[in-house]
């Protein structure tokens, strides 16, 4: 067993595991990908140990937390660590790197795993993926995918995925489609450090002597803020435009969409944000169609009136290679057609 050493952030894939020792709402926020959370103490318990500490001082909160944490420490030698082989080496954390990390290394390495503490605890971890997204990110060699609503942008960056190219999915990283509509049926939203711990994960696997590919989004995903480093890179980088046929988008966002049908209440309510930029008779009608499940009608006229307008318009002041931008056309968007638009992106590597 080696010397018991902190270990900082850029060493974490040195051990066969990364066990969080935070309570299950600090994990359920954000943790390192790949963590198991075995807490040394719950939420209901670290709740109990600050009330004490505020009320009685530290040298009752230590009397009754450690008693907790003995209890816990012991179940998870029972339970969660009870087959793990005598070379076994764990990571551990926990928020700062403090006494609950500390009294669960302190454990296991009187067992005789090789267990180590990570220097600053998740504080430290999280400053590593800031600092990762910041250095990382005007390395890329980005390519901007844009598109009307509807142009099966984000099925066209699997697809490019599947042809074995780089790709950073910002919705999938935020569990929403970026629109109006986009919020998906019972996903929540990660929290904002969640997002950003995923970013990075996939920033850091990246050869930056390949080209990235990545969905011009806005600075907000849903209630996400895409990182401004982020942003203003994806502004300057090569834009590629999905250009489909109204038709063709219409038919996809029936597809796509098609399960606001089934939460009426919802769709009228996000309709009804609407109503100062489009006026209460145009939203009215649209959420008498969303009552009646005419998804058709409604997702014609949001595109005609509230999506398409401002468009090419918002394309060109964000983004500065607008008007130098590579477009690849699709009359359909079934999967065969995005797969081909995929290659004939992936076909323009050469000259973007």
């Amino acid at each position: 067993m080696s010397h018991y050493q902190p270990v900082r952030p850029a060493d974490i894939s040195r051990f066969d595991a990364i066990v969080d020792a935070r309570s299950p709402s600090e994990f359920a926020l954000d943790h390192i990908p790949g963590a198991i959370n075995c807490p040394v103490l719950d939420d209901e318990e670290r709740a109990i140990v600050g009330t004490l500490y505020v009320q009685q001082g530290a040298f009752e909160a230590r009397r009754v937390g450690g008693a907790m944490v003995a209890a816990n420490l012991a179940r998870h030698l029972r339970e969660q660590f009870a087959e793990m082989p005598e070379r076994w080496k764990p990571l551990v954390y926990c928020w700062r790197g403090g006494m609950r990390s500390g009294s669960m290394v302190q454990w296991m390495r009187l067992v005789g795993w090789d267990a180590q503490q990570l220097a600053g605890g998740y504080k430290s971890f999280r400053r590593h993926v800031i600092a990762q997204i910041e250095s990382i990110v005007p390395q890329l060699n980005l390519r901007v995918v844009l598109g009307a609503t509807g142009s099966a942008k984000t099925r066209v960056l699997q697809a490019l995925e599947a042809q074995g190219a780089q790709v950073l999915d910002l919705e999938h990283c935020a569990r929403h489609k970026g629109s109006l509509l986009g919020n998906l049926p019972g996903v929540e939203q990660p929290s904002q450090k969640s997002f950003e711990t995923q970013v990075a994960t996939v920033l850091e696997q990246v050869d930056l002597s390949r080209p990235l590919y990545v969905e011009g989004e806005s600075a907000r995903i849903g209630r996400i803020s895409v990182p401004p480093i982020l942003v203003a890179h994806m502004r300057s980088s090569v834009a590629i435009e999905v250009a489909a046929t109204p038709e063709a988008r219409l038919n996809y966002l029936l597809r796509d969409y098609a399960y606001l049908g089934d939460d009426v209440d919802s769709l009228i309510d996000k309709l009804g944000v609407l109503t100062e930029l489009q006026g209460k008779e145009t939203v009215g009608r649209w959420q008498d169609w969303a009552r009646n499940k005419d998804l058709p009608h409604l997702f014609g006229e949001l595109m005609t009136l509230h999506y398409d307008p401002h468009y090419e318009r918002s394309q060109s002041n964000h983004f500065t290679q607008w008007d130098q931008r590579h477009r690849v056309e699709a009359a359909a968007l079934e999967q065969a057609d995005i797969e081909r638009i995929a290659a004939q992106i992936l076909a323009l590597e050469t000259t973007a």
